[in-house]
């Protein structure tokens, strides 16, 4: 363990809530209130809530309907994604104040190396006097977690909730968290968390004590990192650039469980559009499609192609997608959620050199790369008009539902990410 390291975890507490109190703290403060993703309709979640509404039996996931059973006077909230932004660059550039070493992990957590700023006072100072900075300055709760490395940093934020800091050390640990259930170490998910069941390891102090060869059959590899950490070695620096994503993805939960192929054709399309967008935006694009498909019953089906030229275009996503829903999904069967995600991801710049023509190419082949060609120039015009004057200034005619509005504008999406094909000819019909 590198014990000279002095390592933050700031995590905000019921952040989507705080925001709107600390926004319009006259309607909400102290009150039970829900970030809910769709409150029209009965398919709406719970994506956050405040803790006045958790004491009331409020909780993530929970649908609108049961929300409400749970806490009749619960105000119920639409997310507004540029207010959460907004903070969130508020608090980073708070952290920033003590440290240029900030690794933004999500819209509300962050590390921070303070190991350098001692100018500020030592770890607990430095924690201290960012929590109440944050508290006065935007009206803001948080948690966090003071240690020697990453993993005990994490685990320290989480621990106590909210408004508290926790230290985390070679002093603690074993106390802290070897007692906890292994479900509750960062890291470990749910399937990996009923096999280590299964397999007798029950807590934290189970692990850090379980055998290397058993917890790589259960776990693969991922089986001897999660024993280091358990055992309190993490060397992972806090890396203050942007890291290159590994995927991007988006998800929707219909307004009703359908079978309606026009319906599930368009959703696709939007969610289509807006992976393509956000690769792009990063300027990424993949080989590796996956469809996410969930029905009422909350059961879930995850199958995915791998594409022979990777692409960031949204014709090749959706088309992809649609394949894999007809061949994986039966036409009579009612949808909840749809969802796409685009993996194994190269830079959008690599794909120039991968479309390039050789001497004794067929003509076919220039057509098609001259058609592709043509495609990729009119996405490029079509993202700088949305660019400059919003999502919905340009948009996909087979995106246009009856009444005339897109899709998306109907939609709850998530985001942490297949019927008829779309005709060559109708991809490239847009409106605005």
């Amino acid at each position: 363990m590198d014990r000279e390291r002095q390592i933050l975890h700031i995590d905000m507490n019921a952040f989507y809530a705080s925001c709107h109190v600390a926004q319009s703290p006259h309607r909400y403060a102290g009150k039970p209130i829900a970030v809910v993703s769709n409150p029209e309709t009965r398919h709406g979640i719970v994506v956050t809530a405040s803790y006045e509404a958790r004491a009331r039996g409020v909780r993530t996931t929970m649908t609108v309907a049961e929300a409400l059973r749970a806490c009749p006077e619960l105000l119920v909230i639409r997310p507004d994604f540029p207010l959460y932004r907004s903070f969130a660059r508020q608090v980073f550039d708070t952290v920033r104040r003590f440290t240029p070493a900030v690794e933004i992990v999500s819209i509300d957590e962050c590390y921070a190396d303070v190991t350098g700023s001692s100018q500020f006072g030592d770890d607990i100072e430095i924690a201290r006097r960012i929590q109440c900075m944050l508290r006065a300055e935007l009206q803001l709760p948080c948690s966090i977690g003071v240690a020697t490395n990453k993993f005990f940093a994490k685990m320290g934020s989480d621990l106590r909730k909210p408004m508290a800091i926790t230290r985390i050390d070679k002093t603690n640990y074993q106390t802290l968290l070897w007692p906890l259930p292994v479900s509750e170490m960062h890291g470990v998910g749910h399937r990996t968390a009923l096999a280590l069941h299964k397999a007798g390891i029950r807590t934290i102090g189970d692990l850090a004590v379980a055998p290397i060869e058993l917890l790589k059959r259960l776990c693969g590899s991922r089986g001897a990192v999660l024993r280091q950490y358990a055992n309190g070695l993490d060397e992972r620096p806090v890396v203050s650039g942007r890291p290159d994503p590994k995927s991007v993805s988006h998800s929707v939960t219909l307004p009703l469980d359908t079978t309606d192929r026009d319906l599930i054709r368009r959703t696709l399309l939007q969610l289509a559009d807006q992976v393509g967008r956000r690769l792009r935006k990063h300027g990424k694009a993949g080989r590796v499609v996956t469809l996410i498909v969930r029905d009422k019953s909350m059961q879930t089906i995850s199958r995915q192609a791998k594409r022979a030229l990777a692409s960031n275009l949204t014709d090749d996503i959706y088309r992809d997608a649609t394949a894999l829903l007809n061949a994986n999904w039966p036409v009579q069967k009612p949808i909840r959620l749809l969802g796409i995600s685009v993996s194994d991801l190269i830079d959008a710049a690599e794909i120039d050199t991968t479309w390039q023509l050789g001497l004794f190419d067929n003509p076919r082949s220039q057509a098609a790369f001259e058609k592709r060609l043509r495609l990729q120039r009119l996405t490029e015009v079509t993202d700088t008009l949305r660019n400059r004057f919003g999502e919905n200034v340009v948009v996909r005619g087979r995106m246009i539902e009856r009444d005339g509005r897109a899709t998306h504008d109907k939609r709850a999406h998530g985001t942490s990410l297949q019927t008829d094909n779309l005709h060559e000819e109708e991809s490239n019909k847009w409106k605005s």
